[in-house]
């Protein structure tokens, strides 16, 4: 349970540093330029420490499946970005297949 806490930390500091890419302006803003950095460091630092006890498959799967998530509803509620049709349905393929990989071990 606890490398889920830690794949928790590592996904929101990804999350952070993402987002912070947007704020930099293509690297101009000197604050969220380097806070990309500090996040995406940190993001990467937590990350192997939940691959002590997650599967490298499963862990992955989840931090990007819920990174995409997250950072789309940034940009569709923070960011003003469309909310389109094929865009929620991604959403929701990508939420499925995040949960098939997880029941994919308790399964066989």
């Amino acid at each position: 349970m606890i490398g889920y806490l830690y794949l928790a930390a590592a996904i929101f500091f990804e999350i952070c540093g993402t987002t912070c890419m947007k704020f930099s302006e293509g690297y101009s803003n000197m604050l969220p330029t380097v806070l990309i950095f500090v996040f995406y460091g940190i993001s990467f630092s937590i990350f192997p420490i939940a691959l002590k006890t997650i599967d490298v498959s499963i862990a992955y799967a989840i931090w990007s499946g819920v990174g995409t998530v997250a950072i789309t509803l940034i940009g569709i509620f923070y960011f003003k970005e469309p909310s389109t049709t094929i865009k929620m349905v991604s959403i929701f393929v990508i939420m499925m297949g995040v949960a098939g990989l997880n029941l994919s071990d308790k399964l066989v």
